[in-house]
């Protein structure tokens, strides 16, 4: 099979949670622009808007907003795409959130919204969506799940993100325990587990926290847009058939050399 084959994913139907910037947007553009009709979702629905216009000058993007943290919305969306599609081919959970507080000040609030975002979400919204991913299935060509963990799910960090840290942890897990009670359905999951990437979550990181990060990673260097369309490209395309249950790792070695 030509290499244009193996990593396409032409044609394909695919929804990206938290797409409207950050790690979703990355993906999102990877996909449109390499032709697959995206739909994606974030809480703010005008950053949602723009975006989807944006990208829909490189192919197809479509915009339905919706705030993930809560189940009515999670079943409003399932619903609003079902109605405009019969299929989904790719599912990427990666709406998220992060707080950071010191043990003993940390809140339940902080807890409870990171939480339900982070891991209470990618499990329901699969879940809802289930139809539309079986019906794209097939034994030749599984429907593909992409959970969006964090090394910070692998590894202890140096910053007080408990809630953060121990979602992601059951992000990476999940996908195990989807993994294998879904691929008989025809449909894999797996999850990317990012480093340190230019985003909204890691602006807010202080300046030293940041040198710390840089000065721990062998490839001395935060990731990039082709770093995570490239895995994300992989994970959705025929390259990856025989690939599930995995985390791989995308953090130029920070954690996976510690």
């Amino acid at each position: 099979m030509k290499i244009e084959q193996l990593f396409s994913v032409r044609g394909k139907i695919a929804l990206v949670t938290g797409g409207s910037r950050g790690l979703g947007e990355m993906i999102a553009r990877g996909y449109v622009e390499n032709g697959a009709k995206v739909y994606i979702t974030a809480r703010k629905a005008e950053a949602c808007d723009a975006l989807a216009r944006e990208l829909s000058r490189s192919g197809e993007c479509i915009a339905i907003p919706a705030d993930l943290s809560r189940m009515e919305e999670i079943d409003r969306l399932a619903d609003e795409l079902g109605r405009r599609e019969q299929r989904l081919d790719i599912l990427i959970n990666n709406a998220g959130a992060s707080w950071g507080a010191s043990f003993g000040e940390f809140p339940e609030s902080g807890w409870d919204k990171v939480m339900d975002l982070n891991v209470k979400s990618v499990f329901f919204l699969t879940q809802r969506l289930l139809p539309l991913l079986e019906a794209a299935g097939s034994a030749q060509d599984y429907a593909r799940v992409i959970n969006i963990g964090s090394i910070e799910g692998i590894r202890t960090s140096h910053l007080e993100t408990y809630s953060y840290a121990a979602s992601k942890a059951g992000v990476n897990h999940l996908t195990r325990m989807m993994a294998k009670f879904l691929a008989p359905r025809h449909i894999a999951v797996n999850g990317i587990a990012p480093g340190y990437f230019p985003s909204k979550m890691t602006a807010g990181i202080a300046e030293a926290d940041a040198r710390e990060v840089l000065a721990g990673t062998p490839m001395k260097r935060m990731g990039g847009p082709d770093d995570m369309a490239g895995v994300a490209l992989y994970l959705a395309s025929k390259a990856s058939a025989f690939t599930c249950g995995a985390v791989i790792p995308v953090d130029g070695g920070l954690a996976t050399t510690a």
